[in-house]
């Protein structure tokens, strides 16, 4: 089981929300490093880790996937199959399993990506 991060995710670690930075710990201590992909990174860094300094951290303990042809392929089924427009959120529910727990500030759309993939995943709003 992997904790896969969206973008409202690593805004709320970067707000420092307790409850999250427990779920990530936990991951560690469960030896999965959380997982989001390079199209997310982007949603939400805006240059330098001083600014920045808890989405930094909160990065290099991160497994960023990049967001390449297959992903993006992948991605694009889903859209296919739901009529959203969302290239991010698809190409992140691309990247789980089931059994994952998806953190996300769009619980309605992850879930809605999630069924036309069919995972049976945990969706946890933030």
């Amino acid at each position: 089981m992997s904790l896969v991060l969206d973008a409202g995710a690593l805004v709320a670690l970067e707000r420092n929300d307790p409850t999250l930075w427990r779920r990530v710990d936990d991951a560690h201590v469960r030896g999965s490093a959380p997982l989001t992909h390079g199209g997310i990174v982007a949603q939400v860094w805006r240059g330098g880790s001083g600014r920045q300094a808890r989405l930094a951290m909160a990065l290099l303990g991160t497994l960023v996937v990049p967001l390449d042809n297959d992903l993006g392929r992948r991605a694009g089924v889903l859209l296919a199959r739901t009529g959203l427009a969302d290239a991010i959120d698809a190409a992140l529910v691309a990247l789980c399993h089931a059994g994952d727990q998806i953190v996300t500030s769009d619980p309605a759309d992850i879930d809605a990506l999630a069924n036309a993939a069919g995972l049976d995943v945990d969706i946890i709003p933030v």
